[in-house]
């Protein structure tokens, strides 16, 4: 046997030493493996609009509300009902109001504490009670156990339950209770969350939404380029570093690095000013809508053009170091003429918009001045020391990857690269031939030396390879054949601006296609699906999220406020619960307070994708089948106990003694059985 299974059982038989411990085992896991699956919560996109992130994990996409509405169904009115998830999503900040309207509060308690306990008994129903128990805050553990696990038709402990109730009034905790239902319903309500991509960039407010994740008791992501931006920004990679600063000027959210992460921008302030004091700055007017004054929108759009043109230079030296990139085409400095103000693109010239370049040298173009230099040494120590990006950062590396099987669905950001006919592009990275899943895992494994290679070379070799994901045609989280920052900032002309998408986005209808990307990466034609963000979904120009008969959902709809004038939503989210797919088309959120305040939750037109015709067991699950893998190994420790046919039916000759690992287990007869399992 190998070495690696042998350790396995040796650590089974610990867990197991008896009989009785294994048959218990065995039971409960049985138990386990037929309650319903967990509801899986998909977002992507988020782009640092923290304030509608919040609300959509507060109320699971609807799931909150539907628990209500299965519990009070129509015994409550839809105004009360909307009031009590309102109050589920902001417990503190909604009795701040109740307690100043409402006449008799301690009736208003009593009510709300039932009302609560019963959504809390249903969302608690489809787990076991060891891992509602886990899910319970410490402070009122005991109490709500009791409280959820009364039983309607028990009458012996009735005045036993509504004395609990009655005291938690009477001695002023009902408030901390009622938050402690609030969070514990939410907690509940969904099992597990997925973020496909994109947190950062674009919104005021991507720190904040790494803190939320962090303390989310189940999650995984799957990084966006976006993402991979700031990682190679925080392993001092200077075009991430230059980029990050870039787009955090151009939407006017220089506080995120600021205030956020403790970032020093004085240097470039300064260096902006001194350099760029008496230029308008035209073509790097910000974004959206920042709450700047005047003075700081100055500052903030000579800082912005500062530093584009600091990018577009350590770009070039990057694209020079790295021969292997190809990306040569986007070097533009030194197409153009500065005499005239003008550049030369694919044997056309263009006038440009601005035509003041008081740090580039003609004959040296993409060569930092001693200042730019200066500037850019101060911020890449900033990044690098940075503890609060640094740790989240980390939290990325851990919970994140390129891309994630999980329960018969594939999660990726951006696309996988095809070639026109819908075959996988081969593509080269240093030197070696890639394409399709194992592109996707020597892209993942550069990130990660980019952070902890001990060979420096390697981990250079990492640091630019975040950039090249960042923007190269052949990365699978862009899929553009140019980012075109350059002439969107400098260039009139429209049509230098346009960014072909890989094949893949116009092949997402074609089945063979993505029956061949499924299996790619392991998983069957029926049953599965891909779970894809990155691209916006234009809901008001018709387009389907659903693509591909329900094998492609792209839930991409636009989060950032930036871009729902194009898409005309706020994003699409994903359920997936034990009876099936759920997406919901989001309306745009207005802000906390009026959720608070009107109890407006986000509009969300809910569409059932897929329903299944058996509902979803935990035993369907991933997570489940590793559990009867277990079971498996407990039912042979019990088979194996000193049984004769446990050698005679594994038809591996003589039997070796009998070696009994715990008492009355027989281990030698496990490994057999272990040995000749189809599992």
């Amino acid at each position: 046997m190998k070495e690696l299974d042998v350790r396995y059982l040796e650590r089974l038989s610990q867990l197991y030493p008896t009989i009785a411990k294994a048959s218990t085992e065995i039971i409960n896991l049985q138990a386990i493996l037929n309650l319903p699956k967990g509801t899986e919560h998909f977002l992507t996109d988020i782009h640092g609009e923290y304030e509608a992130f919040s609300h959509v994990l507060k109320n699971g996409s609807g799931s909150v509300r539907r628990k209500v509405d299965d519990v009070f169904g129509n015994t409550m009115s839809s105004r009360d009902k909307q009031g009590l998830a309102t109050l589920i999503y902001y417990p503190r900040e909604k009795m701040d109001r109740i307690k100043k309207e409402e006449k008799n509060i301690e009736d208003w308690y009593k009510i709300t504490l039932y009302r609560l306990i019963e959504v809390c008994k249903c969302a608690a129903s489809q787990y076991t009670r060891s891992k509602v128990r886990k899910a319970l805050p410490p402070d009122f553990a005991y109490v709500i156990e009791e409280l959820i696990t009364e039983k309607a038709e028990m009458t012996d402990k009735e005045s036993y339950y509504n004395a609990i109730v009655s005291t938690i009034i009477r001695i002023g905790r009902a408030e901390e209770f009622i938050v402690a239902l609030s969070e514990l319903i939410q907690r509940l309500t969904v099992d597990h969350l997925h973020i496909v991509g994109d947190i950062y960039d674009r919104g005021p407010g991507p720190h904040i939404i790494m803190e939320k994740l962090m303390e989310h008791h189940s999650v995984d992501i799957q990084w966006g380029n976006h993402d991979v931006l700031w990682m190679g920004a925080a392993a001092g990679q200077r075009g991430c570093i230059a980029n990050v600063i870039r787009i955090c000027a151009r939407y006017g959210n220089l506080d995120i690095l600021e205030e956020g992460y403790g970032i020093n921008l004085l240097p470039l302030a300064t260096f902006a000013m001194a350099t760029y004091g008496d230029d308008p700055c035209e073509c790097f007017q910000l974004k959206g809508e920042p709450n700047y004054s005047q003075t700081e929108m100055l500052l903030d759009i000579k800082m912005h053009k500062a530093m584009s043109i600091i990018q577009f230079k350590v770009e070039g030296q990057i694209i020079k170091k790295n021969p292997g990139f190809k990306m040569e085409s986007r070097n533009l400095l030194h197409h153009i003429d500065y005499e005239k103000g003008t550049i030369e693109i694919d044997g056309q010239t263009y006038e440009l918009l601005d035509k003041n370049f008081p740090t580039i040298d003609p004959k040296k173009p993409y060569a930092l001045t001693k200042e730019e230099e200066d500037v850019m040494d101060r911020l890449e120590r900033a990044f690098l020391n940075c503890e609060k990006l640094q740790r989240h950062m980390r939290f990325l590396l851990s919970k994140g990857g390129l891309y994630k099987v999980y329960n018969n669905n594939l999660l990726y950001h951006g696309c996988v690269p095809l070639k026109d006919d819908g075959s996988l592009k081969t593509v080269r990275i240093y030197g070696r031939s890639y394409k399709g899943k194992s592109l996707y895992e020597v892209l993942e494994s550069y990130v990660r030396k980019g952070f902890y290679a001990v060979d420096p070379k390697e981990k250079e070799r990492g640091k630019d390879m975040m950039w090249y994901i960042w923007l190269s045609e052949n990365s699978p989280l862009f899929g553009k054949d140019k980012m075109a920052t350059f002439e969107r900032y400098f260039l009139a002309d429209k049509e230098t601006h346009k960014e072909k998408k890989n094949p893949y986005y116009c092949l997402l209808e074609n089945e063979k296609v993505i029956n061949g990307i499924l299996k790619e990466f392991g998983l069957p034609e029926e049953g599965t699906h891909i779970i894809n963000g990155h691209v916006p979904v234009k809901s008001k120009n018709g387009e389907n999220p659903i693509k591909c008969n329900g094998k492609v959902l792209v839930i991409d709809g636009g989060f950032s406020r930036a871009y729902q004038k194009e898409t005309g939503i706020a994003g699409y989210t994903l359920i997936y619960n034990s009876y099936g797919l759920i997406l919901a088309a989001h309306e745009p959120f207005e802000s906390t307070e009026a959720a608070i305040e009107k109890e407006s939750d986000i509009h969300s037109d809910s569409t059932i994708v897929k329903r299944v015709a058996i509902r979803k067991l935990v035993g369907d699950t991933d997570i489940g089948k590793s559990r009867l893998k277990i079971w498996k190994h407990c039912l042979w420790l019990i088979e194996a106990d000193g049984s004769r046919s446990a050698c005679k039916n594994a038809h591996t000759g003589d039997c070796v003694k009998n070696f009994h690992w715990g008492k009355g287990i027989n281990y030698r007869n496990l490994q057999i059985l272990l040995a000749t399992s189809d599992t």
